[in-house]
């Protein structure tokens, strides 16, 4: 049996796990045992906290989606696993390595957590996208009321349409298809958003290899960094997601994005994998 502990941020639900002391043989089976939320536990991703690999860090993040396949970038499981960490060492700060690279995350006074989710990606080749193309403009990726979206790179390809209504639109229908564009090689996260105030936006997320989630940190920091290139809003915008708000910065300095948001222990346990 293997201890695990069930977080969410904005109900963007995780099951995490540690193989720091001990290593864990994750076959893809087993992650999809594990993500079935009739027969296991249930998440939108399995963290996985191991060594790190780098001098720089406290530990090294592995992120898997509910089908089994690796994700390189998980925004709110990386404030959920930072908070973990934060209590465990008793900190304010924490740096964890991922596929991605280092993203420092600290604690707030009123208990949200900030992470560096590193640079946004907006040329084509490092979205990825399978040929070269305008990442602000993707003439003839659409579905649907879908069309003339945005491509974004966190670490995982994001395509970020804009719309009057994110609420009218069919995100199952539309989504699932614009994931598995062959302009995609890796597939891809689907935002659709719509400005409802200065500088805020009402998002909802399709998430590779999950489906629709009530909230995906990545896909808000690609969405505002979307935003921001089209003109839409400054660079501090807030997002409504079906579980809550995000607050993203793009910093002009570095091209960083920075996330804060809160995030909750929903229970823990043990698991046969």
């Amino acid at each position: 049996m293997v201890a695990f502990t069930k977080m969410h941020g904005l109900g963007n639900d995780f099951v995490v796990l540690d193989a720091r002391a001990l290593p864990l043989a994750l076959t893809a089976e087993a992650v999809r045992h594990i993500g079935d939320r009739r027969r296991g536990v249930g998440f939108d991703q399995l963290l996985v906290m191991e060594p790190a690999g780098n001098d720089g860090a406290d530990l090294f993040m592995r992120i898997y989606n509910p089908d089994g396949s690796e994700s390189g970038a998980c925004g709110n499981g990386t404030r959920c696993v930072a908070a973990l960490c934060m209590v465990e060492n008793d900190a304010e700060r924490i740096t964890i390595e991922t596929r991605r690279g280092l993203l420092a995350a600290r604690r707030l006074d009123d208990g949200r957590v900030a992470v560096d989710m590193g640079e946004a990606l907006t040329d084509w080749a490092a979205v990825p996208l399978a040929e070269e193309r305008d990442t602000l403009s993707l003439n003839g990726v659409a579905s649907g009321p879908l069309a003339d979206p945005v491509a974004v790179g966190m670490g995982n390809p994001h395509c970020v349409f804009f719309v009057a209504d994110a609420e009218a639109v069919d995100l199952t229908t539309h989504g699932s298809e614009i994931e598995h564009h062959p302009l995609f090689p890796e597939r891809t996260n689907v935002e659709v958003a719509s400005l409802i105030g200065p500088d805020r936006l009402r998002l909802r997320v399709w998430e590779r290899g999950a489906g629709i989630t009530f909230a995906c940190g990545s896909g808000a920091c690609a969405t505002a960094v979307a935003a921001i290139r089209r003109g839409l809003t400054g660079r501090r915008v807030a997002l409504d997601l079906d579980g809550g708000r995000l607050d993203i910065e793009w910093r002009e300095t570095d091209g960083h994005v920075l996330m804060t948001g809160p995030v909750a222990t929903s229970f823990t346990g043990e698991i046969d994998l």
